[in-house]
């Protein structure tokens, strides 16, 4: 009995942490991203369909083809680069979701660097 009172605040700790992945709900839908860049708030729009992911961002619209390696993960590659920038594919990773949004990690492939965000949906 001794264990099992010793052992009950530890898993109630542990289940307050457990964060919500319904990834599948974000595989497809219209949604919003928004950044901080030099003081200035920057906004993308994009809608996301099983294998392609349509993005507007300050006017221009651009097109990524999407490789889903699990349910939360995923590899953007843009249709068209206009630079050996563009070429590089971005590495995605739902990290928790909620009803409407989620907060993903995302870098280069291959890079250790990352950054996160929040995505809402729109629609």
């Amino acid at each position: 009995m001794k264990k099992i009172l010793f052992l009950f605040p530890i898993v109630a700790l542990v289940s307050c942490y457990n964060s919500e992945h319904n990834c599948k709900d974000f595989k497809t839908g219209k949604f919003k991203f928004e950044t901080e860049v030099n003081g200035v708030k920057k906004t993308t729009l994009f809608e996301r369909k099983e294998d392609i992911e349509i993005e507007t961002f300050e006017g221009k619209t651009d097109t990524a083809t999407i490789r889903w390696v699990s349910d939360c993960e995923y590899v953007l590659q843009k249709k068209h680069p206009k630079n050996m920038a563009e070429e590089k594919a971005i590495s995605m990773k739902i990290l928790t979701t909620s009803k409407d949004s989620y907060t993903f990690e995302f870098g280069l492939v291959g890079s250790e660097e990352k950054q996160r965000g929040t995505v809402h949906r729109v629609e």
